[in-house]
């Protein structure tokens, strides 16, 4: 299930960004544009069987075909191993679920699709008032409220160093990623995640960077912060003991 789901996410990094459908049409090589049968569609085994081409033409099929095919499932059993069978898996699930494509696509084009992040807003604000067993309160101080602080802080803080310096220094998708990503944690892990974005994203810069007048992408080192949180994030505060706050 995971690598079907790996090989839809495909669809959505290929065709978002390009303003298709992504229902019709159907697979298809986007150099001959002929269709691909089932046969030669089936998750990871075609891409390694075809060994990464296309059968009509021979053009490369990009390697993040299977390389998302198989962290999805991959990230889905990790955090089995983590939660098990439990609300929490599947609210972090369908997390990754949106956090996969929106890791590649901004990779790739620098880009946050609205289409993709604004439902993921709603969808973990809904995950929250159940976890909440909908106590509008409790639910309120743990998720909505914070992610609406987060959300105002984020624009603002936006807006100011486009006053300031005149370039974006926080791009309009991150504002409204990162308080999506808080959406699902709620109020004590969120700053975790931030800061642990804000760590791995220095490193990078460092790293691979290296000019300071030089953006970078930022919304795919959330998004990557998010999924390692969810992994580690209560095993870390259990040992530093937070929970015995």
């Amino acid at each position: 299930m995971g690598a079907c789901l790996g090989s839809f996410f495909n669809v959505l990094i290929d065709r978002i960004p390009r303003h298709q459908s992504i229902v019709k049409p159907g697979s298809h090589c986007t150099n001959c544009g002929k269709p691909i049968p089932f046969s030669q569609n089936i998750p990871i085994i075609s891409y390694i069987v075809l060994k990464g081409r296309c059968k009509a033409c021979g053009a490369k099929i990009h390697w993040h075909h299977l390389v998302v095919e198989i962290i999805t499932p991959v990230l889905f059993i990790a955090l089995y191993l983590v939660y098990g069978l439990s609300f929490s898996f599947f609210k972090f699930a369908i997390m990754t679920g949106f956090l996969i494509p929106i890791f590649f696509i901004d990779a790739f084009y620098k880009i946050i699709p609205l289409v993709i992040s604004i439902p993921m807003v709603i969808i973990g604000l809904l995950m929250g008032l159940i976890q909440s067993e909908f106590n509008f309160y409790s639910f309120a101080m743990v998720f909505l409220l914070p992610v609406v602080i987060l959300f105002v802080f984020l624009y603002l803080l936006a807006l100011l160093w486009l006053k300031l310096f005149h370039r974006e220094g926080l791009g309009g998708g991150d504002v409204i990623l990162i308080p999506a990503v808080g959406a699902f944690f709620g109020v004590i892990h969120i700053p975790w995640v931030i800061l642990l974005a804000c760590i791995l994203g220095l490193l990078y810069f460092l790293i691979f960077v290296r000019k300071p007048n030089q953006g970078f992408a930022f919304g795919n080192i959330v998004a990557l912060a998010a999924v390692v949180w969810t992994l580690i994030g209560d095993k870390f505060l259990q040992s530093i003991g937070w929970f015995n706050l």
